[in-house]
């Protein structure tokens, strides 16, 4: 029997795999389409992905392949400068296209030893009390102790669960595709420069080989949302809206994406669970479907592992969507202000404005700003010090950083008063006793994913907490 089956080899799929192999946890990922996608729906990492790839040890091969970007403009494209005191060690965003993200994580994961299967279709999903069927279309019946769908907004495994996914149907379509044009690119520059002062889900650009990215609003929304436009439908939206076509022609890929915002009523079902754009879709605004998929994925590995390992203790994969379905939610809610704010109707332009005054508080520029690169999440681990429920960013320590001593996924204590233990879960958690003069409490327990379960200098209220997230400890 397999420990796991990840349907979906996107980003998502494909980080979850890497995660759970990191303990130890057989992972079969499965992905209908024979070829990863070659078009480019993502453009980039957001501080708080940077940081799960630094905290991995990955971030070195995103870099080598991506431009790093000033952070500012992202939410509702209301052009601030980087707020100051952003706490992050990554304040940038990652030029990176998909594609490249996509390969990159299935490297990984095929690295650690995740089998992944392409041209392998999910059509039926059944579960019981010792684990879960999967059903191919080609008619072979796999079996695993728990199934995660990662198979995007149209989820196959979402669909088969009968789990209500909640929301608003699309209201706004825009189109979206790669091909080529004859316009020079100044002229491409200057248009989309005056366009974009009045209709800003708008844009033609260059992302290599001679091909274009292209977006203009739709003129409605289509009867038939699941076929693609056509060409033609391109250039009459891009002469209605920009006055000319650009010469566009010789498509590569030509898509329509909504409005529609929805999110599943519940992450798990019994064996089977739900990540990434299965689990949530929302308007593409500010560039936070990506960075949201694989921050559930990264939630999500060292439970569902702690799990198959036998380890967990109690509740804790029922943690994930008491952590990661509010996180969706604030997600979904500032996507929907965005996308009243990029109206071209009077009200909205008129809170458009507003908000744009208020952003030159720093304060206000900064919350809104940590909304979109994730980095102000903080999960409900109860009370106590504010650093708790939070990620720890990299912090400097008399012997390097904090991040090169999670590249494995496990738990750590860092202790800076030299004196507690983690005496019985040394092998899931390291202890390490340093010091970091940007770090004002006696001692941290991080998490897997990074994140504070607890502050202080109490070895029994330390104790207390290992076994909270960690489980019993070894004889």
């Amino acid at each position: 029997m397999i420990d796991v089956i990840v349907v979906g080899g996107g980003p998502t799929g494909m980080m979850l795999a890497a995660e759970l192999r990191l303990h130890g946890v057989r992972v079969l990922v499965l992905e209908k389409d024979a070829e990863p996608a070659p078009f480019v729906r993502s453009l980039g990492l957001h501080a708080r992905s940077i940081e799960v790839m630094d905290q991995r040890g990955l971030l070195e091969r995103f870099l080598a392949h991506g431009k790093t970007h000033p952070v500012g403009g992202f939410f509702a494209a209301i052009r601030k400068p980087a707020p100051d005191g952003l706490d992050t060690a990554h304040p940038y965003v990652l030029g990176i296209p998909q594609p490249v993200t996509d390969r990159l994580l299935a490297e990984r994961a095929a690295e650690l030893g995740a089998e992944i299967r392409r041209g392998s279709e999910v059509a039926g999903v059944s579960q019981d009390e010792h684990g879960v069927t999967a059903e191919l279309a080609d008619g072979t019946r796999l079996r695993s102790r728990y199934l995660v769908g990662c198979d995007g907004g149209r989820s196959t495994v979402r669909k088969l669960l009968g789990v209500g996914f909640p929301g608003e149907p699309t209201r706004v379509e825009t189109l979206l595709g790669e091909m080529r044009a004859t316009a020079p690119p100044e002229e491409m520059a200057a248009v989309t420069a005056e366009v974009r002062e009045t209709e800003k889900r708008f844009g033609i650009g260059p992302i290599g080989d001679g091909v274009h990215r292209v977006i203009v609003p739709a003129e409605g929304v289509a009867e038939d949302r699941s076929a693609p436009p056509t060409l033609e439908e391109f250039k009459r939206r891009l002469r209605a809206v920009a006055g000319t076509d650009f010469g566009v022609h010789s498509p590569r890929w030509l898509s329509r994406f909504g409005d529609a915002t929805r999110l599943v009523e519940r992450y798990r079902t019994g064996r089977v669970l739900l990540a990434g754009d299965a689990a949530h879709i929302h308007p593409p605004v500010g560039g936070q479907g990506l960075n949201l998929s694989i921050q559930d994925a990264f939630n999500l590995g060292w439970k569902l592992a702690a799990e198959v390992g036998g380890r967990a203790p109690e509740g804790l994969l029922d943690t994930y969507h008491a952590e990661r379905h509010p996180v969706a939610a604030d997600v979904l809610d500032n996507t929907r202000v965005q996308m009243e704010l990029l109206s071209t109707e009077p009200g909205p332009l008129a809170v458009r404005r507003l908000l744009s005054e208020l952003m030159d508080f720093n304060e206000v520029n900064r919350h809104l700003t940590e909304k979109i690169i994730a980095i102000g999440v903080r999960y409900d681990l109860g009370g106590g010090h504010p650093l708790v429920g939070r990620r720890l960013r990299d912090v400097a320590l008399k012997r390097g950083r904090l991040f090169e001593l999670t590249h494995d996924g496990r738990g750590l204590l860092l202790d800076q008063t030299g004196r507690l233990s983690a005496e019985g879960w040394e092998d899931r958690v390291d202890h390490v006793a340093d010091t970091s003069e940007e770090l004002d409490v006696p001692a941290a327990l991080l998490r897997p994913d990074g994140h504070v379960a607890w502050v202080g200098d109490d070895q029994t209220d330390l104790d207390g907490h290992l076994a909270e997230w960690f489980g019993d400890p070894t004889d």
